[in-house]
C-alpha cells in the first residue's frame, strides 16, 4: 500500500491550495492529489474572483499574473436590492472572472510545479485509523484533506452530516451573451419574490458573461423555479447549458474535527451566506490546512485554530449579516447607504466576496437609510 504524508481529496481552488501549502511548509512532503476528472474541467461556479483570493495565491508562491492572464479585471459592480435600490461604484480593487476549467487547471498546474503529484481516481472510501489515513485500501496518508465539494465523500466519513436546508443553497450557471453595456461591470440583482434570491451576470471580457440564479432549498427551489428566476431577474439573457449546483453556506458550517481528516471549501461549508462566493474561502482555508498538515495527529486542532484566528471574526460578522438579510427592508437600506457612501460599498463588497466584517458605518447608514415597507395598494 502507497503512503503519502498529504493526500489531498478534490483537486479545485481548494485542493490545489492545500497543495502548494503542504509543499510549501515542507518542501520534501510526498503530497499526492486525487480527483475524479481529468483537467482541465468544467465546474458550475460565478466564476468571480476577488483579489483578496488572489493575494492567498500568491503568498503560496502563484504569480497573480499567471492566473489571470488573459482576462481582463473588471473594475465596478452594480447592485440591486430586493426593493429596487440601485448602486453602481467602482470597487476597492477589481475583481476577475476567469471560466473554472481555466483557473483550476491553472491552479492545480502551479501544485505540480511544486512537487504534487495529480491522479485520477473516484474516491470511494476513507477509514480513520491511529497512525493515518487510508483511501480505497491502496493509499494511506499522514493527514487527509478533503476538498471534494458539496457532496464531499471525506466530510461524510467523518460523519458530518450535512447543512440543513436554510443553511444550504442551489443555483445555476451558464453562459449567455454580454448584456449591452455590462463590459467590466459585475451584476448582482435580488428580488423579494422567493427571498432570499439574486441572479447574477459577470462579464468574462470576449463577449461573454456568466449568468445564474439561486435561492435557499428551504424555499422548495426546483429546477423550473431557478429558471423562472433567472428570466425574471435577467430578462433577454439566453444561455446555454444551464447546470445545478448546491451551496453549502457557512452558516451551517461544522466544527473541524480532531485528527488527521480535514476539511476545506465547500466541504467544510465555507461559502459566503450573503454571496455564495466560495473561491476566497476554498484557497484561504486549503492554504490553512496545507499548512497545518504537518502537524499529524493534531492537525486537526492545529486548522481548526488557524481557521478560527483567520476567519473566526468574519465568519460570526457575515452569520449576522446573512440574519439580518432575511428582511428586505434592511437590503433596501443597507443598498441605498452604499449608493450615498464610498466607505460603506467598500464595507458592504469585501464583507461579501473577502474577509470583512459589519461597520459601523454600514450599519449607520443603513439605520439612516430605514423606510418602513410600502403598505398593500401603494
Amino acid at each position: 500500500m502507497e503512503h503519502w504524508d498529504v493526500v489531498v481529496v478534490g483537486g479545485g481552488p481548494a485542493g490545489a491550495a492545500a497543495a502548494l501549502a503542504a509543499r510549501r511548509a515542507r518542501p520534501s512532503a510526498r503530497v499526492l492529489v486525487l480527483d475524479r476528472a481529468d483537467f482541465p474541467r468544467d465546474k458550475v461556479c460565478g466564476d468571480g474572483i476577488a483579489a483578496e483570493a488572489l493575494d492567498v495565491l500568491a503568498g503560496l508562491g502563484v504569480d497573480p499574473a499567471t492566473v489571470t492572464d488573459g482576462y481582463p479585471a473588471v473594475p465596478r459592480l452594480r447592485l440591486r436590492s430586493p426593493g429596487g435600490a440601485t448602486v453602481e461604484r467602482a470597487t476597492a480593487r477589481p475583481s476577475y472572472v476567469i471560466p473554472r476549467a481555466v483557473l483550476d487547471a491553472r491552479l492545480i498546474a502551479a501544485a505540480r510545479e511544486a512537487g504534487a503529484v495529480l491522479r485520477r481516481q473516484v474516491v470511494r472510501s476513507v477509514v480513520v485509523h491511529p497512525d493515518a489515513v487510508e483511501v480505497d485500501g491502496s493509499v494511506t496518508a499522514g493527514v487527509l484533506i478533503g476538498a471534494d465539494g458539496a457532496e464531499s465523500v471525506v466530510r461524510r466519513a467523518v460523519d458530518v452530516g450535512r447543512n440543513r436546508p436554510d443553511q444550504l443553497a442551489v443555483a445555476i450557471r451558464g453562459y449567455a451573451p454580454e448584456p449591452p453595456g455590462q463590459r467590466g461591470v459585475q451584476v448582482i440583482t435580488t428580488t423579494e419574490q422567493r427571498w432570499p434570491a439574486y441572479a447574477w451576470s459577470f462579464p468574462l471580457g470576449d463577449g461573454r458573461a456568466n449568468v445564474g440564479y439561486g435561492e435557499l432549498v428551504s424555499g422548495g427551489a426546483t429546477r423550473a423555479a431557478l429558471v423562472d428566476g433567472l428570466q425574471r431577474l435577467l430578462p433577454g439573457v439566453v444561455a446555454d447549458e444551464l447546470r445545478a449546483h448546491r451551496l453549502p453556506l457557512s452558516t451551517g458550517r461544522p466544527r473541524q474535527p480532531d485528527g488527521r481528516v480535514l476539511l476545506a471549501g465547500d466541504a467544510a461549508s465555507l461559502i459566503n451566506p450573503l454571496t455564495g462566493e466560495g473561491i476566497f474561502y476554498a484557497v484561504l482555508s486549503g492554504a490553512l490546512a496545507g499548512g497545518a498538515a504537518g502537524s499529524g495527529a493534531d492537525a486537526g486542532a492545529v486548522y481548526r485554530w488557524a481557521l478560527a484566528g483567520r476567519l473566526g471574526h468574519h465568519l460570526r460578522h457575515s452569520s449576522v449579516a446573512s440574519g439580518l438579510s432575511r428582511w428586505p427592508v434592511f437590503m433596501d437600506a443597507v443598498f441605498r447607504a452604499a449608493a450615498a457612501s464610498q466607505r460603506v460599498f467598500d464595507d458592504v463588497v469585501v464583507l461579501g466576496l473577502a474577509d470583512g466584517r459589519l461597520t459601523l458605518p454600514a450599519l449607520a447608514g443603513a439605520a439612516r437609510h430605514l423606510r418602513p415597507p410600502a403598505s398593500a395598494g401603494e
